[in-house]
């Protein structure tokens, strides 16, 4: 009997990495997918919709170019995300905004030649050409460094110890804007944070049926789970003589 070809030869997952249920050429259900591209289009959407949000006033943009900078950012994300499923890498991964270009981002709209524009649409329409330009010759160089192979021979040299604290500052320089968010609604906000942490991280090796239900749909769970502590919250009046900034925050009905 001939040997099976190398190409031939299947392996699990899990005989392949400890703890990995699914390679690229797995396919999962059809019901577990649905939850999981949902789940997925939750994070696209927040970051789709909070770095608009953040930038577009900023720039000048009224409510109406935030709207289509947020409708752009969605329909491109789907583009990409497709492209990369099909033709890229084939990881099962939203391609979306990043936030580790904020900061850039907001160095070129405080630049003094586009603040000194007096018309707030014409310094939005200057400004978003200059960061979609920036963009463009930032995506030409990762080209350039991911084809030549350059790129994985600077990697050779860097360490945890060194890459930590970069990507650390990146997040560390946002939380002045999350954490102000979270605190609209002190009493639904900390109790999602702590709920999706104990999920993710410190519960994720509960399996339901053999799956890891926490951890693989921390966020689905997290969100239903404190809506319905929200809607319950809201339902025994808890928020009648609040002020009416926290009722807009906070109850579920507004």
């Amino acid at each position: 009997m001939a040997e099976p070809k190398p190409e031939e030869i299947s392996h699990p997952p899990m005989d392949q990495l400890q703890g990995l249920e699914y390679c690229i050429d797995s396919n999962p259900s059809w019901g577990e997918a649905i939850a999981l591209g949902f789940q997925h289009y939750i994070l696209a959407l927040g970051t789709a919709v909070m770095i608009p949000t953040f930038l577009v006033p900023l720039m000048g943009g009224s409510d109406d170019d935030k709207v289509r900078v947020v409708q752009t950012l969605l329909f491109v994300e789907g583009i990409n995300t497709l492209l990369q499923t099909l033709f890229g890498t084939r990881l099962p991964t939203v391609i979306g905004g990043s936030w580790a270009f904020m900061v850039p981002i907001i160095s070129i709209i405080h630049d003094s030649s586009l603040e000194g524009i007096p018309d707030p649409h014409v310094r939005f329409l200057n400004t978003m050409r200059a960061i979609q330009g920036a963009l463009i010759v930032a995506s030409s160089v990762q080209i350039i460094l991911g084809y030549s192979q350059l790129w994985a021979i600077c990697s050779r040299f860097f360490s945890p110890l060194g890459m930590v604290p970069v990507i650390a500052l990146v997040g560390f320089g946002l939380f002045d804007r999350g954490f102000p968010v979270v605190g609209r609604c002190v009493e639904i906000g900390i109790p999602m944070l702590v709920l999706f942490v104990a999920f993710s991280q410190y519960l994720k090796h509960f399996q339901a049926k053999q799956q890891p239900i926490l951890e693989r749909f921390a966020l689905l769970i997290s969100i239903t789970v404190i809506w319905a502590y929200a809607q319950l919250l809201t339902a025994s009046g808890a928020y009648k003589h609040s002020p009416d900034l926290t009722q807009r925050n906070c109850r579920t009905d507004r």
